[in-house]
């Protein structure tokens, strides 16, 4: 639950009580559980096991409201693919902890920070579980989500890895995703977003992708689209940069060459999608 979500439903709350109405159960216990999904989410944002580095970048991945959007509770199994050098592991494997289980999916490096995290601060990080994904290729060393297992699936930034190879896997990524999902479950997609009306060839070399390229691939694999947010718009990236979005922070791969102009830009403009796997 975003921030203003979180305060419309306590508003609810005090407006039904002060009229004196009385709402159903359910009602009060779905607004109950997203106040205290937000408030853990908070907490887990805030938390002083977090890096500073990784806390200066929340202004331009805005984790409380992203997480909030894609509805994440503390009592959910959820599932990040590919979380590379563990920026979202830091947040999401100490808000499920107690409640919760947190799978870090992926094969090889990019499951290097999650286990750096775990090696580094075991009381905070000791129940990472570890997943194959993509799973049944050769460099997998460990099982694959359980299928049907999964309330929350998140993948931030990935989609072009997966498009970008001369043997794409995109649309055998996004099947193992559906699969590991329990009907009703969310596949969270943040992705650095391509114009619908430029050159397809870019997404083979630029890192930004359309928003119907994803749509497309998730709903081939059965998702629907559930919602979209522009939590993590960014309208100054002009997307034309001569090293595509790894031109922006935090990469700056041209070094010095428009390294000011880059930095005022911030990180990229990303798409924020929400889908979900039918019942």
């Amino acid at each position: 639950m975003t921030a203003s979500r979180f305060c419309a439903a306590a508003l609810a709350l005090g407006l039904i009580a002060a009229a004196g109405c009385a709402p159903s159960p359910r009602a009060v216990a779905a607004a109950e559980a997203d106040l205290h999904a937000d408030t853990a989410i908070a907490a887990a944002v805030g938390a002083p096991t977090r890096t500073e580095a990784n806390r200066a970048r929340d202004q331009y991945r805005h984790p409380r409201e992203t997480l909030g959007f894609f509805g994440v509770k503390p009592t959910d199994t959820v599932v990040e693919i590919w979380p590379g050098g563990g920026w979202y592991t830091e947040i999401l494997a100490p808000l499920v902890r107690e409640t919760g289980t947190y799978y870090a999916a992926g094969n090889g490096n990019v499951l290097g920070g999650a286990r750096a995290l775990q090696a580094r601060d075991p009381a905070t990080f000791g129940a990472i579980r570890y997943a194959a994904f993509p799973a049944g290729v050769a460099a997998a060393t460990e099982p694959p989500v359980p299928a049907g297992t999964a309330d929350v699936v998140l993948t931030f930034r990935n989609v072009h890895n997966w498009i970008m190879p001369d043997q794409p896997f995109a649309e055998e990524a996004f099947r193992q995703m559906f699969a590991m999902l329990k009907p009703g479950g969310t596949l969270g997609v943040a992705e650095h977003r391509l114009p619908e009306s430029a050159d397809p060839a870019l997404e083979k070399s630029s890192g930004y992708i359309k928003v119907s390229t994803v749509r497309r691939l998730a709903e081939a694999a059965g998702f629907r689209l559930a919602a979209s947010s522009e939590i993590n718009a960014n309208p100054a990236d002009t997307k034309d940069h001569p090293n595509g979005v790894w031109s922006l922070p935090p990469s700056l791969r041209g070094k010095e060459v428009g390294r000011e102009r880059f930095l005022a830009i911030g990180e990229s403009d990303r798409m924020t999608l929400k889908f979900v796997k039918p019942r």
